[in-house]
């Protein structure tokens, strides 16, 4: 495995020999992100997807999560908290 200077933690860590997600982001995590944080993004996906109560096959709900992801990892604009007020629904 590779490793990379990861761009969210600052560490040197192991990377990714094949791209975790498609096109662009994708070859971006390969080059910037470490497995580690990948994995805490993961985490992170997982408790966006259960506590808004997101159908992963709407788009909307897939581009939340994609700019979700892209603040998480490389620190772009406004990642979500989660919201506890709004458990279970979300307003597109």
């Amino acid at each position: 495995m590779p490793e990379v200077t990861c761009t969210r933690c600052g560490s040197i860590k192991l990377g990714f020999e094949r791209s975790p997600f498609p096109g662009q982001i994708g070859t971006r995590v390969v080059a910037e992100i470490c497995q580690t944080c990948w994995g805490d993004w993961l985490r992170q996906q997982t408790m966006l997807i259960n506590h808004y109560g997101l159908n992963v096959m709407d788009p909307q709900a897939r581009q939340f999560l994609t700019r979700n992801m892209q603040s998480f990892l490389f620190k772009t604009g406004n990642s979500e908290d989660v919201d506890t007020t709004r458990k279970g629904t979300i307003t597109w």
